[in-house]
């Protein structure tokens, strides 16, 4: 077949003619296949073409030529500079019957697969949403739309459409496409549709939620989206779900999920899309209370994220991106609905500890510290599981015991600083030491709540530097404890850390080789006159505004400096400041 330049292609196509019209497609189709740039200079031509490919879709015509046409909008949609034909009601709702999701008219099958040039890899690393729904029945039943292609190339045009488009994004939450797609979803038992069908159904709705707001909400609530997706995503991995939420894949009742054969490529696929919508519809969910009925279908959630998290994939990349998903899914469900996590019975080869299971909080801690030694972009990888274990350690309290036997074991290294070697801790408390702030506040938050929010028992593990900022923020620098339901602990001071007590310094944290008295031999006068020209230096600094100095409040806040209070400090330099915090003077219990 020789390739047709584009105007050669318009000239066929305009003479109405559906076979030179197929054979001017197919050309173009096979040229163009993996292009991904345009010509500008052909933009006008490129939308006229798609004018007249939308006509040719609102004929009868023989379906060759059909898929023809759809694969050339599915071409076209790739650049957006050129998407005026496709952005209107006629041309979405007409690419909504040829993908068999649309609300109104009950037309030809027709599907789509990607979204441009990057989303028709299946790849992606958009953030998620979900969707569900009950309008498919008014298109043509399964068994009467065969060609599943047309439906792939049509779901893959508005998946395109909806990428690089605002207006392709309103028309589409106007035709309520989210509703057309759900009614698919829920078929999810139904083997007719294959694998491509599933993925683009599940990519339009991610697409869909993740860029409007209104088709998120509707999809959670009027569509029971949560409800919907978590059985789609059971029936995708293929699980059977007892009535204790213990889940298991269908033929492997009683083996241990980690002993499994890994998820096939497409059932991983298809899981992470799952993945990604539900994280879009449940991003804030955590932040409201829910009820009984709610709390439900979140516990039952919560069980199949279980079987995610000790699931494996084929690869270890893949297994990481799953466990990625299913991680950040976790921590958008309600506090509460965590404890699905240690449901399972221990069973032989299961970390057992205070009689329940850790399998789940061993591996969520595994794949911390993984991405914790990774180091890169540690805001976007580290903190959603970091996140997720500070908070099932806030709320239980055997998930907290166990994390603190694995992060902060009883002290015995008392002469190197706390973030210096290659234990948990050390590397934790090196976060505290980043300029980012969301990922030091996140790992001095964990180490604190491991702590039972308890000041001294914090300073002991991380050191009083380490640990000002937290305390700053919390207003504990005179030390305390803020509130909190935590149970008693055993004494966890060991004989190495009891012998060196009196000589660790707070602020380091660490023995310390003990120093020259700078001061000694210095008359009361001459320690005066150093003092003074301290708190000048200091003034003179904060004059010219660089620095500010602050103080302790008898809240246990910090507070700005003024002049005034400088001036005070020149006239009475030997005052004595209030006594510091009584560092020991919370139990180590």
């Amino acid at each position: 077949m020789m390739n047709m330049d584009l105007s050669a292609v318009i000239e066929e196509m305009e003479t109405g003619d559906q076979d030179s019209a197929l054979t001017a497609l197919q050309s173009y189709n096979k040229q163009m296949n993996q292009c991904f740039t345009f010509n500008r200079d052909e933009q006008k031509d490129r939308e006229h073409l798609g004018e007249l490919v939308l006509g040719f879709l609102d004929r009868e015509l023989q379906p060759s030529c059909l898929l023809a046409c759809l694969e050339t909008v599915r071409i076209l949609s790739r650049d957006k500079n050129c998407l005026d034909p496709f952005t209107n009601q006629f041309a979405m709702s007409t690419l909504a019957r040829y993908a068999s999701i649309a609300v109104d008219s009950a037309t030809t099958p027709a599907h789509s697969q990607s979204v441009d040039g990057q989303e028709e890899d299946a790849g992606g690393d958009e953030e998620e949403t979900g969707l569900c729904s009950k309008v498919l029945k008014e298109s043509s039943p399964p068994s009467e739309n065969p060609d599943q292609e047309m439906i792939v190339e049509a779901l893959k045009s508005i998946c395109n459409i909806l990428l690089h488009n605002e207006t392709g994004q309103m028309v589409a939450a106007d035709l309520q496409l989210i509703k057309g797609v759900a009614e698919r979803l829920k078929q999810c038992h139904d083997p007719t549709w294959n694998y491509e069908v599933r993925f683009f159904d599940l990519r339009l709705t991610f697409l869909l939620t993740a860029l409007r707001v209104d088709v998120r909400a509707q999809l959670a609530q009027e569509l029971h989206g949560v409800s919907l997706l978590g059985n789609h995503l059971e029936a995708t991995l293929g699980l059977c779900c007892s009535g204790t939420l213990e889940t298991a894949r269908a033929g492997f009742e009683g083996i241990p999920t980690e002993e499994l054969p890994p998820l096939s490529r497409q059932q991983t696929e298809l899981a992470m899309e799952i993945l990604k919508i539900l994280f879009n519809i449940t991003f804030d969910i955590n932040r409201r209370k829910v009820d009984e009925e709610e709390a439900a279908v979140y516990r039952h959630l919560g069980a199949i994220l279980r079987h995610c998290l000790m699931s494996h994939a084929d690869g270890e990349e893949r297994t990481e991106e799953f466990h990625s998903h299913t991680v950040n899914l976790l921590g958008n469900l309600p506090l509460p609905c965590l404890d699905v996590l240690l449901m399972p019975k221990v069973q032989q080869g299961s970390i057992e500890y205070m009689g329940v299971n850790m399998d789940a909080v061993n591996t969520l801690l595994k794949f911390m510290e993984k991405r914790l030694d990774r180091g890169h972009k540690l805001k976007e990888t580290l903190l959603p599981s970091l996140n997720l274990l500070t908070e099932s350690a806030r709320i239980h309290r055997e998930t907290r015991k166990f994390l603190r036997s694995k992060v902060l074991p009883p002290l015995r290294d008392v002469k190197n600083r706390p973030e210096v070697g290659n234990t948990l801790r050390n590397k934790i408390v090196r976060l505290m030491t980043l300029i980012d702030t969301d990922v030091k506040d996140c790992a001095a938050e964990f180490l604190f709540v491991l702590c039972k929010e308890s000041v001294s028992r914090f300073i002991k593990y991380t050191g009083y530097g380490n640990a000002a900022g937290l305390l700053a923020a919390r207003g504990l620098l005179r030390g305390g404890k803020d509130p909190g339901i935590y149970s008693e602990d055993e004494d966890s001071e060991t004989e190495e850390y009891r012998e060196a007590k009196a000589q660790i310094n707070p602020i380091t944290g660490v023995v310390e080789e003990e120093q020259p008295n700078p001061m000694e031999g210095m008359t009361e006068e001459q320690k005066e006159y150093e003092a003074m020209k301290l708190v000048h230096m200091f003034d003179k600094l904060s004059r010219n505004h660089l620095i500010q100095p602050m103080q302790l409040g008898m809240d246990g806040t910090m507070t700005e400096m003024t002049t005034e209070d400088l001036h005070k400090l020149t006239n009475k330099p030997l005052l004595q400041s209030e006594d510091p915090p009584n560092l020991d003077s919370e139990d180590e219990n």
